[in-house]
């Protein structure tokens, strides 16, 4: 068998006597981890396990590359809206967001200030709507069947706010260039302050139920360290790389549309484990229903909510790149216009293919039972990342 040679990561500190550097022969076992749903989701990664200690992580995405940034460059700006949805389908708004402001930018479109204020709602109901999804699944990972449940009847309440708005309930098409497609409806902010409220209610069980539980402290806590040198060494972002101790959200470091004129904090730990990764979106759900009540209460009680454009608008040529902050944080969209229709170029920076670098680097020393919780951990959706 191939003589293999490997290094510990020295962040792990799990005192692993057994595994020095050296030729295995037959006491290594690979394996093939995915793809399944809902475990690793539409990604594989192989490893090699020595015992029930891991000694090697070879990621390997691509099961469902759907080429959005060529399809881009065949479609006008406006016709693009529906199918760059398709990467996240449930944070489906915050992937067209940056997008939409890179259009702008290269249109020279203003958007109206209620549109601002709209499109920004939108895009904290799908952090909520993305994230909960997110935890439903750690639960399935964790045996933790409550806390795949609560989350996924609780994404309703924010499914059925995006309804009422959008007229749909997972893809939307609300944010276009210029702006939204409709005004909110009657009645809708007095509904929505009812359910973010009740939903506030709800965090506090899911703490008692999850985060308070021994057993899912055991599975997380110092385990999956992934210091503040190492994150930014590997350029994570999102809440992965705040559970690092680096207090870093695009909205507050490039604030967009309105978000320089609402008042939030930005979540982060120092503790560096897998039990910060998990905590982090935790805290971003509270923050977020804090940002969705200022927003509700600063937004203009009327006026336009876009800007009214042709479907084969043309610019002048040039390039803009606009990001905004995810759910899987840093989500950024790299346009070129050579003054046709249609887009010369899309590239599309996501957040995911960003995390999964720090993959390999958590895993490799780590025992095999700490897998799921390190895995998950790193908030990664495979069908962004290959896109």
């Amino acid at each position: 068998m191939e003589n293999f040679d490997y290094k510990i990561n020295d962040t792990q500190k799990l005192g692993l006597e057994i595994i020095k550097e050296a030729s295995f022969d037959d006491r290594l076992m690979t394996l093939s981890v995915g793809p399944q749903h809902p475990g690793s989701g539409h990604f594989r990664f192989v490893i090699k396990i020595d015992g029930d200690y891991i000694v090697f992580c070879d990621p390997d995405p691509g099961y469902v590359h759907r080429g959005e940034e060529k399809m881009a460059e065949y479609r006008t700006y406006i016709q693009n809206i529906p199918h760059l949805e398709r990467p996240v389908i449930h944070d489906s708004t915050n992937i067209t967001y940056s997008y939409s402001l890179a259009v702008e930018e290269l249109l020279g479109i203003a958007v109206p200030r209620r549109g601002q204020f709209i499109r920004a709602i939108a895009s904290e109901f799908n952090r909520q709507i993305y994230t909960l999804y997110w935890l439903a699944i750690y639960g399935i990972f964790l045996g933790h069947s409550t806390m795949f449940m609560w989350p996924a009847g609780d994404r309703e309440l924010f499914i059925d706010l995006m309804e009422a708005l959008t007229g749909a309930r997972v893809t939307h098409a609300f944010n276009i260039p210029g702006g939204v497609r409709n005004d909110i409806p009657n009645g809708f902010k007095e509904r929505c302050l009812r359910q973010v409220s009740y939903f506030e209610k709800r965090l506090n069980e899911y703490e008692d139920i999850f985060y308070n539980n021994p057993l899912f402290r055991q599975r997380t806590e110092k385990v999956g360290i992934l210091t503040k040198e190492d994150a930014i060494k590997l350029g994570v972002t999102g809440s992965v790389l705040r559970a690092s101790g680096i207090p870093y959200d695009i909205r507050k470091v490039e604030p967009y549309d309105v978000y320089d004129e609402i008042d939030f904090k930005v979540q982060y730990l120092k503790t560096c484990d897998s039990f910060a990764r998990s905590y982090v979106p935790f805290l971003d759900m509270k923050e977020s229903c804090y940002i969705i009540k200022q927003l509700l209460d600063k937004m203009p009680e009327s006026g336009d909510v876009r800007t009214k454009l042709q479907s084969n608008v043309k610019g002048q040529s040039g390039e803009s790149y606009k990001r905004v902050e995810s759910g899987r944080g840093a989500l950024g969209y790299y346009v070129v216009s050579d003054g046709s229709p249609k887009p010369y170029r899309v590239k599309i920076s996501v957040g995911s293919f960003r995390n999964i670098l720090a993959l390999p680097h958590l895993l490799v020393g780590s025992k095999l039972g700490d897998m799921p919780a390190i895995y998950w951990s790193l908030n990664y959706w495979p069908v962004e990342a290959d896109r």
